[in-house]
């Protein structure tokens, strides 16, 4: 991940007012957020969120809309096995690591844990394959855990904005969990995850069309029709 401009950092941080207008803003665009991946069960979930490093979801969603209807348990995904998963996911990106990776999470899945999906951070985490993120990605969307699974686009509306500057993915994740108000932890992730999707994207934030471009400290906003804005 990019580190944070220096610039940015020396904003002005975040009121408590400010906080809660920036995630009430988020919520009334999109009052339920959900994932963009496509998935049947715990299981399919935390393997999607597996498939989907390095990778869109888009790109993953495609890959395995097949694959789900023919391997929707650890068991099943065991018969499959390497090479008949490789053959459903090998147009995305590392696919043959993360085909060894699912195999084997299958098995643990099987063996040690009745072949259900471990509500348990280290258990979790105790997977092949399975990080920080990809954990607190299933404990929120399988669970409802208020948890914030740090990507790319967190990463950096987190310090775009000024809202949660940090220079690694741990940094910004302990500023939000103690900025964020308690009402919005649960959604929290979706939303800064989607703004940054298709609003405070990359190489262009679309700075004209987003609800929060008052609140936000970013000092090389866009403009529209050459008009600075306000």
């Amino acid at each position: 991940m990019r580190q944070p401009n220096p610039r940015d950092r020396k904003a002005k941080p975040f009121s408590r007012k400010e906080i809660d207008e920036f995630f009430a803003r988020l919520r009334e665009q999109t009052p339920l957020p959900r994932t963009e991946l496509v998935y049947g069960n715990h299981f399919t979930l935390l393997i999607a969120v597996v498939l989907s490093a390095q990778s869109t979801d888009r790109g993953v969603n495609k890959a395995t809309k097949e694959l789900f209807r023919i391997a929707d348990s650890p068991a099943k995904m065991v018969q499959l096995g390497e090479e008949g998963l490789i053959a459903h996911i090998k147009t995305i990106g590392l696919y043959r690591t993360k085909a060894k990776n699912v195999v084997a999470i299958s098995r643990i899945l099987t063996a040690q844990h009745g072949g259900g999906v471990p509500r348990d951070r280290e258990a979790l985490e105790a997977l092949p394959g399975v990080g920080r993120k990809t954990a607190n990605v299933v404990l929120n969307v399988a669970f409802g855990e208020p948890t914030i699974a740090v990507d790319t686009h967190i990463f950096r509306v987190a310090n775009r904005t000024g809202l949660a500057p940090g220079r690694t993915p741990l940094e910004v994740e302990n500023s939000l969990a103690g900025r964020v108000p308690d009402k919005y932890r649960l959604h929290a992730h979706h939303w800064l995850i989607l703004h940054g999707r298709y609003v405070c994207v990359a190489r262009k934030p679309k700075c004209p069309g987003c609800v929060v471009r008052d609140l936000c400290r970013y000092r090389d906003k866009t403009f529209a029709a050459n008009r600075p804005l306000r």
